[in-house]
């Protein structure tokens, strides 16, 4: 998949290109239907099937407080849509120059000169330009105007609610890992580098893996059965804490993951984490000694619920 980075990266593009526009948080259900209609008109024009994101998000740069927490980072969106077949991923900055961007000139600054667009394959809620003006309607003209056609794709329906990011977010925030999985089309995962720890897990006999979480808030939180990508040929079964370790007086986020008959050295790798199941939520225990045996009933309970669950 090429990947094009920044406004001036756009003049060297080829022109005729098939593209969709937004956040693609997560690479759901729905996603995976625009992107899939993408690829069919790319196809038929002979042009790059092109996906066009910014980072940070316009409700991260806007209000950093008060925007939703990420489903997934710019690297793990980035191998999502190379997994579905995307040739082309285009990442500008959402800066006060984007946010004041007129729809005007988003659509000739964007969508024309620099992408060269031929089909532009948008959801039913797309806005786009300064305060979210510019509609579809006000799409379809433009393309009327400037020789590109729009196509609206219908909400995608799964497990009886339309699917998108937030019901994804809303799914993982009351703990149903499974209801999110549903929407998404896998289970939900992340995934980050090994960095040490303070070794307090390996002193009470549960050794961790431990991944700094690199986005502003995380959509899940708690103890969790899981399952580990990127030690050997397949995934491992294990048990993590994902949340700020109170017992302790933690304050940075950290997802520890104790990975079960396991006891070689990871630190500086890549892993991709798979949440399964959530077991409990994170609390603060009065003691080491009371956090270690809840520990042991915690990995019990993850040990025996990822038996009975398929891989996937």
């Amino acid at each position: 998949m090429q990947l094009v980075r920044g406004l001036h990266n756009l003049r060297r593009l080829e022109r005729g290109c098939a593209v969709t526009v937004g956040n693609y948080d997560g690479v759901h259900l729905g996603h995976q239907r625009m992107i899939e209609v993408l690829e069919s008109r790319a196809a038929a024009l002979g042009g790059p099937s092109t996906v066009l994101v910014f980072e940070p998000s316009s409700k991260e740069f806007i209000d950093p407080a008060g925007a939703p927490p990420r489903l997934t980072r710019w690297r793990e969106k980035y191998l999502l849509l190379r997994a579905l077949g995307v040739e082309r991923l285009v990442t500008l900055a959402f800066d006060a120059r984007m946010r004041a961007m007129p729809p005007e000139c988003f659509v000739d600054e964007l969508i024309v000169a620099g992408l060269g667009a031929r089909h532009v394959v948008v959801g039913d809620d797309f806005r786009y330009g300064a305060r979210a003006a510019g509609t579809i309607e006000s799409l379809r003209a433009a393309g009327r105007r400037q020789g590109f056609e729009v196509e609206q794709i219908a909400p995608f329906l799964a497990d009886g609610v339309r699917v998108s990011s937030t019901a994804v977010r809303e799914r993982l925030e009351r703990g149903d890992c499974e209801g999110a999985a549903r929407l998404l089309g896998r289970r939900y995962r992340m995934m980050g580098r090994v960095v040490r720890g303070q070794r307090l897990g390996r002193t009470l006999g549960f050794p961790t893996a431990n991944l700094r979480l690199m986005r502003r808030k995380s959509p899940l939180w708690g103890v969790l059965a899981v399952r580990v990508h990127g030690i050997g040929p397949g995934p491992r079964d294990a048990v993590a804490s994902l949340g700020t370790r109170p017992t302790v007086n933690g304050v940075e986020p950290l997802l520890e993951v104790h990975v079960f008959d396991f006891d070689g050295d990871l630190y500086g790798r890549t892993i991709e984490v798979e949440f399964v199941a959530k077991l409990r939520d994170e609390v603060k225990f009065d003691s080491l000694d009371a956090m270690s045996i809840q520990m042991r009933v915690d990995a019990a309970r993850a040990r025996d619920l990822l038996s009975r669950v398929a891989s996937g």
